[in-house]
């Protein structure tokens, strides 16, 4: 993999980490009334079973090394059909661009998860509530706007340049004159 590339993944990784991490901690003890240990050990639940929730710190570790599993691969799927498509290349590459990909692609990483993904290591379907549409929409600002920001260079720089690629200068100089 390109030096920059991976850069670039480790930087998006860690920022959609750190966001998400502190976005789902506070929702879940300010919003919910719930506890930190509580909501990182129902994420290991995903994949422990019930009994998670009653594990302790090793369990909270379970559910922390699952959130960072979850938000590298989310962000290398992007980085991927960002750097293989161009048109995402060329949408990202302005601010209007970056919230239009991050309304669709949040939505769709919380859909992915909460339809197959949960589903599949759980054991059982998911339940629709109040909780759920929140997650659905949060997954915008909090998750995929963050990763496609990153990716995207904020906007700033061009579509290939934020991609890892050196960036190339559409104008031409003229030849100097002796």
């Amino acid at each position: 993999m390109n030096p920059r590339l991976l850069v670039l993944l480790v930087r998006t990784w860690l920022t959609i980490a750190i966001i998400d991490f502190l976005f789902a901690s506070c929702l879940s003890v300010f919003a919910y009334g719930s506890t930190f240990a509580r909501l990182w050990q129902g994420v290991a639940s995903a994949v422990l079973g019930p009994s998670a929730l009653q594990g302790g710190t090793r369990t909270v570790l379970v559910g922390v090394l699952l959130h960072l599993c979850v938000a590298f691969t989310w962000s290398a799927v992007f980085l991927t059909l960002a750097k293989s498509l161009p048109v995402i290349q060329r949408v990202i590459a302005t601010p209007g661009g970056i919230l239009a990909v991050a309304a669709i692609y949040g939505p769709l990483i919380w859909l992915v998860m909460s339809l197959v993904v949960i589903p599949l290591a759980a054991g059982r379907p998911p339940t629709i509530t109040v909780r759920w549409w929140i997650q659905l929409f949060a997954h915008i600002p909090f998750v995929a706007l963050p990763i496609v920001m990153v990716v995207g260079g904020g906007g700033h720089l061009g579509g290939s340049r934020s991609l890892g690629t050196p960036h190339r200068s559409t104008a031409t100089t003229p030849p100097r004159s002796a």
